[in-house]
């Protein structure tokens, strides 16, 4: 299979990861092609296979193709990601413009990150590095992906180094102490954040009282305060939605 860099119509070369991506035609289809350019790099993408053999769910954008390099093929999908995050800077227009979204859409596109979530749990796995560079929206159908799910790792593990790799925008205070343990409630924190980011906008709190409470109690300092598991927490967050029915998982 033949993707070679100098036949790319798109390049994603000041990552902070260490790796290239870029998007090439070929096949009759669009791909994104994802390379490794040091050991770091290349470890993290390793791990992004094993991960992807474990996971599956609709919203997760898995490889399509695993190359030697290792080389990771997905399939191309149109949007954009709400954070664009390289060497040189973020840039969030897309994020400011998805806040401005109705509030119902917002809603659905935070309960696909949580039910994404469900199936990354039932797999033994918990979220690292998780921020809205790994939300991708598609404007037009509505729809939001998950991608560069690279750092999830099985859990629980003990953390033997100063600090995780994420935004600490998302992160959970245990994921900067060197021996504290990385679980589910870690997982819970990153994803309270998510629903407070999603829903938070310039112009202020767009969710409702309960909405914050949930967020509010994902995001404890303290683990134990907050909800046990990830199941707990999309259940106190169904439970939240306004006038509607609670969705369904959609993941196998």
């Amino acid at each position: 299979m033949e993707l070679p860099l100098d036949s790319a119509f798109a390049v994603f070369d000041a990552q902070d990861s260490g790796c290239v991506s870029y998007g090439v035609e070929a096949f009759g289809r669009r791909w994104f092609v994802k390379t490794a350019t040091s050991t770091r790099s290349r470890q993290s993408l390793l791990r992004a296979v094993r991960f992807h053999a474990a996971v599956r769910h609709s919203a997760i954008v898995r490889p399509e193709h695993v190359l030697d390099g290792p080389m990771l093929v997905y399939p191309w999908h149109e949007g954009n990601v709400l954070n664009h995050a390289t060497t040189r800077g973020s840039d969030r227009s897309a994020l400011h413009r998805f806040q401005q979204l109705p509030r119902r859409d917002v809603e659905t596109a935070i309960d696909t990150v949580l039910d994404a979530h469900l199936a990354v749990t039932a797999a033994g796995y918990v979220a690292v590095d998780l921020y809205d560079g790994c939300f991708h929206y598609d404007f037009q159908a509505r729809r939001l992906r998950l991608i560069d799910l690279d750092e999830y790792r099985p859990g629980p593990f003990t953390l033997d180094t100063d600090r995780l790799p994420g935004s600490r925008r998302y992160m959970a205070p245990e994921e900067f102490v060197r021996g504290a343990v990385i679980d589910q409630r870690t997982t819970v924190h990153t994803l309270g954040r998510t629903i407070h980011h999603l829903l938070d906008s310039p112009s202020g709190w767009r969710g409702s009282r309960l909405q914050r409470q949930v967020a509010a109690r994902a995001t404890a300092t303290t683990p134990a305060d907050r909800y046990p598991d990830v199941a707990a927490l999309v259940a106190a967050w169904r439970a939240a939605l306004p006038g509607r029915d609670a969705p369904a998982p959609s993941h196998p």
